[in-house]
């Protein structure tokens, strides 16, 4: 696949078929996360990969009572809140795996460094023919020492990109970029 098709054409699924994701094909995917760009060639990322349904309803339940116990109040934090709010709703639309890349250490970049691994293992996903999306709605609760301890991660990681990885239901629709602001200096 060209680059650039899988830059312009991927995008977040939130609708998953029960297909499952072989073991190699993810292996595949952090081989591609761990060729990002990072700062001082440190590598601070690791990676967490969760199939166990129990556990994905589990965080998804813990995740939504937290990020509703502790919002600050706004007219985006009402909307999240009324979704949030709905007993149906899954954060992780019951794709059939979650991988969780934390840093290993504290560390000036880590976020920069996670969120591109992030991004690599997006686009390689897109390639295999998966969809994949960052769950926002999970990375506050899983900083807490709570999911630390579901998941079994050491104390000292910090969780900072979920992603949720599965086959397509169907096609997400387009949706039109805003022209980005450029400032040409000289």
């Amino acid at each position: 696949m060209d680059l650039n098709e899988a830059i312009f054409s991927r995008r977040s699924v939130r609708e998953y078929t029960s297909q499952t994701v072989d073991n190699q094909t993810i292996q595949k995917l952090i081989d591609a996360a761990v060729y990002a760009p990072n700062a001082l060639h440190q590598q601070p990322w690791t990676f967490t990969v969760v199939r166990n349904r129990k556990m994905l309803d589990e965080i998804s339940r813990d995740a939504k009572s937290y990020m509703l116990a502790n919002m600050t109040p706004s007219a985006q934090a009402d909307q999240i809140g009324s979704r949030l709010s709905e007993p149906d709703f899954h954060i992780f639309y019951h794709a059939p795996v979650l991988v969780v890349i934390s840093a290993a250490q504290q560390g000036p970049w880590i976020v920069e460094d996670c969120a591109l691994a992030a991004e690599n293992l997006m686009l390689s996903a897109y390639a295999h023919g998966l969809g994949t999306c960052w769950v926002g709605f999970a990375q506050r609760f899983l900083n807490t020492p709570d999911a630390k301890r579901l998941l079994g991660l050491p104390e000292e990681w910090i969780p900072v990109a979920p992603i949720i990885v599965g086959y397509p239901q169907a096609v997400p629709i387009d949706v039109p970029r805003k022209a980005p602001t450029v400032l040409h200096i000289g």
